[in-house]
């Protein structure tokens, strides 16, 4: 049986070499190639893939949106998400939208077709090396609301928008910040939501 794959990958030279690679293989066959997160849903339903390969960082619709669409849209394609940085975050929100597969971009090509074979015969295949940065990041030290004050901040919300949502005052939901930006031992705000996405957290 011929395993369909859809490649979707924005770097040019990238995306020419994984089709290249899964082209050598006679049970796999590259059906689309994709250079934007906005194309992968059509191209996925013109062609019907049994495997897709998504680079996590496409522009315009990121790879995780595009496995939870894919997975409402076309539940049998099986998405297997690429990554060049090993943030345990990226990998925790992988598993919630249910992508069959997460690996590095420096694995190995044979590691690629394998974890291609993988999720197409139904496995879910995960980057030993991904998994174990996942494991070894510490317990979330921020509390809930903490977390939610943060996130709408990371919104582009400011702290009397944040209040007015939450019905908080001004000054709580400033002291919940800059509990935050403590705890995460960061610089600033800023600082504090890249920490948390990066870990997972928010």
């Amino acid at each position: 049986m011929t395993v369909r794959v859809l490649v979707a990958e924005d770097m040019q030279i990238l995306r020419d070499t994984l089709v290249a690679v899964l082209g050598l293989e006679d049970d796999l066959e590259v059906v689309a190639e994709v250079g934007d997160g906005d194309g992968v849903v059509d191209a996925a339903l013109a062609t019907d893939p049994d495997v897709a390969v998504v680079d996590i960082d496409l522009p315009g619709m990121d790879g995780l949106a595009v496995a939870a669409v894919l997975r409402e849209r076309l539940p049998a394609c099986r998405v297997l998400i690429l990554t060049a940085l090993a943030l345990p975050g990226n990998l925790r929100r992988a598993l919630a939208v249910q992508a069959a597969g997460f690996l590095g971009k420096d694995a190995p090509a044979r590691d690629l077709v394998d974890a291609v074979r993988r999720v197409a015969s139904g496995e879910r295949v995960i980057d030993p090396r991904l998994a174990l940065a996942t494991l070894e990041v510490p317990q979330n030290p921020l509390s809930p609301r903490e977390a939610e004050i943060l996130r709408h901040f990371s919104d582009g919300r400011d702290a009397r928008e944040i209040a007015a949502a939450l019905y908080l005052s001004h000054g709580t939901v400033r002291n919940y910040l800059a509990s935050a930006v403590t705890k995460l031992g960061a610089r600033n705000r800023v600082d504090a939501i890249r920490l948390a996405r990066e870990a997972g957290w928010l």
